[in-house]
């Protein structure tokens, strides 16, 4: 290999020099060996020079990673210039706060400080210096003169108790120190282990509150002196010695004894029965956690006063003293009022007995004449309707089969109307028998359909039931002609269209509805279509006497199936009837037969409200109650309830107010008015009106209503609910 090709032009020229002179001394050498070591110097020259270019390799890559660490280090120059600069700026920003301020690292060293941490301690100021320990800082603390320590607190338990806080994420406390200073202290620890800490003199709010606060105690103090002076209980407040610390002029005023302020409790002692007294001692003699003290003494031949004592929290104690010779006269007063009550209510009781007989046996009277009527002439009419049977067949196709036709029809009619008067009769004076059973209303509802669709289509009318499963608890018998003058009315009163029958299913009940396109009932009509012997208008207002409605109506009150109806004129109406659904399918209901004569049930003790201007109805109602043992107070108005109320000083346990009092007064506006002075006492509207009028003013006083005329047992369930309620 040529010289010139070991050697790089562009090494130094002394670099160049020295691989000159390595050549040359190994060619001497190779030269002096001879020819046995010829091969090993060239071997090793041609190593020579391949460690050559590794050098010169190895030469670049070191002058590119030095060029690397130069830039780096100039990088890094840069940036510890701008950190210093940084720690330079937020040094300058601490210190201009108002605030001490001081970040100890995670290891808790004190990292910096501004020149107002530790202000209120200035001994503390030569050592607030980087890499004083935080729990140092606090010994330090400690032991400083500026700091005022809680009595019976030593450095050593601040210490502890400060140091023990060093761990709470964020905390503020107040320290005291000499001479009526305050620092607040607000404690923060970072997420990487730092805590911050600011101090802030807060002496001048803490003054200022603390004369905030002397002031208004001195408010308070004369408030409460005002106070006692002008109630009219006699007050005296005793310490542990019970000795008196202060009283009122009205307690000086109801013993009449001189007391003066660090007197004994003897002297107010003086004044009341000895018994008593030596009560009060004893009472006294108890110590700390003694309860209440309560007795009643006499001084003079007429004055009662009630004695009332407490412990307060420092032991000692507080007397108050009440003039209770009113109230004692008012109660005395009132028992002679409840005696001569008493002696009204056996006088009107006595009386009630007396006309309650005269009207049981009166419908007794009424009950018998009209079954024996009804049994007398049905006999004959069944008689008369066999012998028209039997000239049916005879008469067919003759001219005279159309007038035994009607002669049928109108037996069939007369038989109806003895058979409404006949129940119309024992529901009125309750004392129908009620079968309870189990009912399968869709097999009804079929034999109403075969027993109605002949008359239906005679008339052209369209009639469906509606197929249900339902089963429901109910008086068979009057179940059936419930639903039987439902139909019957819809499908008489009905010229045209379609009569339908259907059933809702609720929860816990059913609601079985008849539906029709009859000519309807005015809003202002619709009560009377309740009641006896009322017929509506229109086509098939001649027949039967008007008791279908009235029948249904006792019916469902007797057995507390709710009744309701809606009718449109020129539309139609539709009445619904809401039976409860027997529970557990396939179970058979008890058919033992419930009786309910309403001369048995008792409501012993209830005081009833009665506000009725009718004097008849009031004194029926009355009559009614006082038969079930209820006391009733009846009044013709609001407004002499609340006085009778107020006198009697009672609250009554139910209430039962007519809709339409005298004047202007309305029974809703009343309830309210008695409410708001008394309480929610239950409470219903008695009314013949059944308007949306008036279900709306009783739906917003949240009360029901009894419709006139009102049935014995709605009255009952009504009285049966307040007493429980009472309970």
């Amino acid at each position: 290999m040529p010289a010139r090709d070991l050697i790089n032009p562009s090494d130094p020229p002394d670099r160049q020099i020295d691989k000159l002179l390595t050549i040359c001394s190994a060619l001497m050498t190779r030269i002096e060996r001879g020819s046995d070591d010829a091969g090993a110097a060239y071997a090793q020259f041609q190593r020579a020079v391949l460690l050559e270019d590794q050098v010169r390799q190895r030469t670049r890559d070191l002058e590119q990673a030095l060029g690397l660490l130069n830039a780096s280090n100039a990088q890094l120059a840069l940036a510890s210039a701008e950190a210093e600069r940084a720690r330079s700026d937020l040094a300058e920003a601490i210190e201009t706060l108002r605030e001490g301020f001081a970040l100890f690292g995670p290891d808790g060293a004190l990292v910096l400080c501004n020149s107002r941490f530790g202000q209120g301690m200035p001994d503390l100021r030569p050592h607030l210096l980087p890499g004083l320990h935080f729990d140092r800082y606090i010994d330090l603390a400690s032991q400083s003169p500026a700091l005022a320590l809680p009595d019976g607190q030593t450095p050593a338990i601040w210490s502890a108790s400060r140091k023990a806080r060093q761990s709470d994420d964020h905390v503020v406390f107040n320290v005291a120190l000499t001479g009526d200073r305050w620092m607040q202290v607000s404690q923060h620890r970072t997420e990487d282990g730092r805590t911050v800490i600011i101090q802030t003199d807060v002496s001048d709010i803490i003054r200022m509150e603390r004369l905030e606060r002397s002031r208004e105690l001195d408010d308070q103090a004369r408030m409460v002196r005002v106070t006692l002076d002008h109630i009219n209980e006699g007050v005296g407040i005793f310490d542990t010695g019970a000795r008196l610390l202060g009283f009122n002029a009205r307690l000086d005023e109801y013993l009449a004894v001189g007391l003066r302020i660090g007197s004994g409790v003897e002297r107010m002692l003086s004044a009341l029965p000895p018994e008593d007294a030596e009560a009060c001692l004893g009472w006294i003699a108890e110590g700390a956690g003694r309860g209440p003290l309560r007795l009643e003494f006499r001084r003079g031949a007429s004055r009662v006063f009630a004695l009332f004592a407490r412990e307060i929290p420092d032991q000692g104690f507080v007397v108050s003293l009440t003039d209770v010779t009113t109230e004692r006269e008012a109660a005395r007063a009132l028992s002679d009022a409840n005696e001569r009550l008493e002696e009204r209510v056996t006088e009107r009781t006595l009386e009630l007995e007396d006309a309650l007989g005269v009207a049981e046996r009166a419908i007794a009277t009424r009950s018998r004449f009209v079954a024996a009527a009804s049994h007398d002439l049905l006999q004959p009419l069944s008689a008369a309707k066999l012998y028209l049977s039997s000239l049916q067949a005879d008469l067919t196709g003759s001219p005279q089969a159309g007038v035994l036709g009607k002669a049928q029809n109108a037996l069939d009619s007369v038989t109806g109307m003895i058979e409404a008067l006949l129940d119309i009769s024992r529901l009125e004076a309750g004392r129908a028998a009620v079968d309870l059973a189990e009912i399968d209303l869709g097999a009804l509802l079929r034999q109403l359909a075969d027993e109605f669709a002949p008359v239906a289509a005679r008339k052209g009318l369209d009639l469906r039931i509606v197929p249900t499963s339902a089963q429901v608890r109910s008086d068979p018998t009057y179940c059936r002609r419930i639903l039987q003058n439902l139909l019957s009315n819809a499908i008489r009163y009905t010229p045209s269209g379609k009569v339908v029958v259907g059933v809702r299913r609720q929860r816990a009940t059913v609601r079985v509805e008849v539906w029709d396109t009859g000519p309807g009932i005015a809003a202002e009509d619709q009560e009377a279509m309740f009641q006896e012997f009322k017929r509506g208008t229109g086509q098939g207002a001649t027949e039967g006497l008007g008791l279908g409605l009235a029948i249904v109506d006792r019916a469902c009150a007797t057995l507390g199936h709710p009744l309701s109806m809606d009718s449109t004129p020129g539309l139609g109406t539709v009445f619904r009837v809401t039976m409860p659904v027997v529970k557990g399918a396939g179970r058979r209901a008890s058919n033992t037969a419930v009786r309910i004569p309403h001369n048995r049930w008792r409501h012993d003790g209830l005081v009833v409200l009665l506000i009725e201007n009718d004097p008849d109805m009031r004194r029926a109602l009355a009559l009614l109650l006082e038969k079930w043992h209820a006391q009733v107070l009846d009044v013709a108005s609001g407004a002499e309830a609340k006085a009778l109320m107020e006198e009697i000083d009672l609250i009554p346990d139910a209430m039962l107010v007519d809709y339409k009092l005298a004047g202007e007064e309305r029974g809703t506006d009343t309830i309210r008015d008695l409410r708001a002075a008394a309480g929610p006492i239950p409470a219903r509207i008695i009314t013949a009106r059944r308007t949306a009028e008036v279900q709306a003013a009783a739906e917003a006083v949240g009360v029901g209503i009894l419709t006139k005329p009102i049935t014995p047992v709605d009255l009952h369930l009504f009285l049966e609910t307040a007493g429980i309620s009472r309970r």
